[in-house]
């Protein structure tokens, strides 16, 4: 959360989203976050005071601390957000709290409720109302029972891995990796219940959870044309543990991303950079995987990349509340899938509570590209769409101290007339006998040297099998930048 928000947040004072306290402690801190969990959700600004004075912690004190006190206390679970901010000098500490999906929460036995700007205790018949509405609501499919077998079915290295990040993260209520198996650590995960696998303990750690729900394969394409319809370049699915397909996932998307290239200002050195900013993809994988409907056995987690854009989908609309204006700004998540979203936050590939779209938009705007969109609606999904940077002839993109961008075809070195005509000539895919017919040259060496590896050098054309470059199937193809400066080249004609 951002300075200037939460001096907004100070100037509207405390109310029924908003808790300040002074002092870190958890005897009073844990009430409030238990009564925000069972009351729609709320930040906790901790070293302010009752009349907004920032005072800031206190020296020494320690927010992994707090937050594994205040979690063990907490029944059921519950994944909330602990940050350190700094405002006016002062160095505080944001609580941020979700509607919880699991009321009645309690704090060390005792059910809170907001009451205007106040945790107040909750009375019997609040009580018994929660109580009631989590009866007739439908349990979540990521905590009904699956049909795995815990015997043969759990991948155990996951288990494992969990373990070992949640206790690096310092987020778990208790260190995970003294568990005597990975069996009461999944336990202490919630994801085994009276010995039976939850379906989200399935998604999160068995070794193939799509035998049995085939709509957590991830289906990844690339496409060489603007349309879905057109041919592609590679296609692949994605299936096993969660983590380990997101990061297939992930390096799909680097695979088949190429790379642009900055020069290093007051250097001849260069320097080859993702096209979309690795950290802006990655949250926008683990938003994906984290707020899908699982549920719909239609549905699941798509990845389409094309030219000009890269299309990240998943099945589910937002959930109520939630619209993309609300997602730019950075409002606190609502967890479709809360037991699954606290594995990923335990294992610290989520970092802060409906701040990913944030970290998104940042990123996008210091690598130069344009605005991401939502889009969604309950019966298509939502789809996050990065756009590709665009070329123009005769201006640079802004420069920043540390790096110069790629200057453009009208100033670039390595565009020259004989690159411009190869740029011009290539089509589709084409093995490199044919371009250099296409171009009218008899010499072979020439054109070798002259016209194609200074149009691969410049990053402008790729081959169609990098990893063995004397193959007798060797082709070339544009690359996206070559795409782009062949239609600036194009509209000078």
């Amino acid at each position: 959360m951002k300075a200037e928000n939460l001096r907004s947040k100070l100037k509207l004072g405390e109310g029924q989203t908003l808790e300040l306290k002074a002092v870190p402690s958890a005897k009073s801190i844990g009430p409030a976050v238990c009564s925000f969990l069972n009351s729609g959700g709320g930040c906790i600004l901790v070293g302010v005071s009752d009349q907004g004075d920032v005072a800031g912690v206190p020296p020494r004190s320690d927010i992994r601390k707090l937050e594994q006190e205040i979690a063990r206390g907490l029944t059921p679970p519950a994944l909330v957000s602990f940050e350190t901010q700094q405002l006016d000098g002062k160095t505080i500490w944001v609580v941020e709290v979700p509607a919880g999906k699991d009321i009645p929460y309690a704090y060390r036995d005792e059910i809170s409720i907001r009451s205007g700007a106040r945790s107040v205790r909750a009375d019997i018949d609040t009580v018994r109302d929660m109580i009631l509405r989590r009866q007739v609501e439908p349990e979540r499919w990521e905590r009904r029972y699956s049909d795995a077998s815990l015997a043969d079915a759990l991948d155990e290295g996951e288990v494992l891995a969990t373990a070992r990040a949640a206790d690096v993260t310092g987020r778990a209520a208790e260190p995970l990796t003294n568990a005597t198996n990975p069996m009461e650590a999944l336990v202490r995960l919630g994801m085994v219940r009276y010995g039976r696998i939850t379906n989200g303990g399935d998604a999160l750690f068995a070794i193939r959870p799509a035998q049995r729900h085939p709509q957590l394969r991830v289906r990844a394409v690339h496409y060489g044309g603007r349309k879905s319809g057109s041919d592609y370049r590679d296609l692949r699915s994605f299936e096993g543990p969660l983590v380990p397909v997101l990061e297939q996932t992930a390096n799909f998307i680097a695979q088949n991303t190429p790379s642009r290239v900055r020069f290093v200002a007051g250097a001849l050195s260069r320097r080859q950079i993702s096209l979309y900013p690795p950290n802006a993809i990655r949250e926008g994988l683990v938003n994906a995987f984290a707020h899908r409907d699982y549920a719909d056995f239609k549905g699941g987690v798509t990845i389409h990349i094309h030219p000009d854009r890269l299309e990240i989908w998943n099945s589910g609309g937002f959930p109520d509340g939630i619209t993309d204006e609300t997602l730019k700004k950075g409002r606190l998540s609502i967890l479709r899938n809360p037991d699954i979203a606290h594995v990923l936050y335990l294992r610290g590939l989520m970092e802060k509570l409906g701040r990913g779209t944030l970290l998104i938009l940042e990123e996008c705007k210091k690598a130069g590209l344009p605005i991401p969109q939502w889009s969604s609606s309950p019966h298509s999904g939502v789809t996050l769409t990065f756009f590709t940077p665009e070329v123009t002839p005769e201006v640079t993109p802004e420069v920043t101290p540390e790096v110069t961008p790629e200057v453009t075809p009208e100033v670039t070195p390595e565009v020259t007339p004989e690159v411009r005509k190869v740029i011009r000539a290539l089509t589709n895919e084409m093995p490199r006998a044919q371009l250099q017919k296409k171009l009218g040259l008899k010499d072979a060496d020439h054109f070798r040297t002259a016209y194609l590896a200074p149009a691969l050098s410049a990053g402008l054309v790729e081959m169609t099998v990098p990893d063995k470059p004397q193959s007798r199937l060797q082709g070339y193809r544009l690359t996206l930048l070559g795409g782009s400066v062949r239609a600036v080249l194009g509209k000078k004609r």
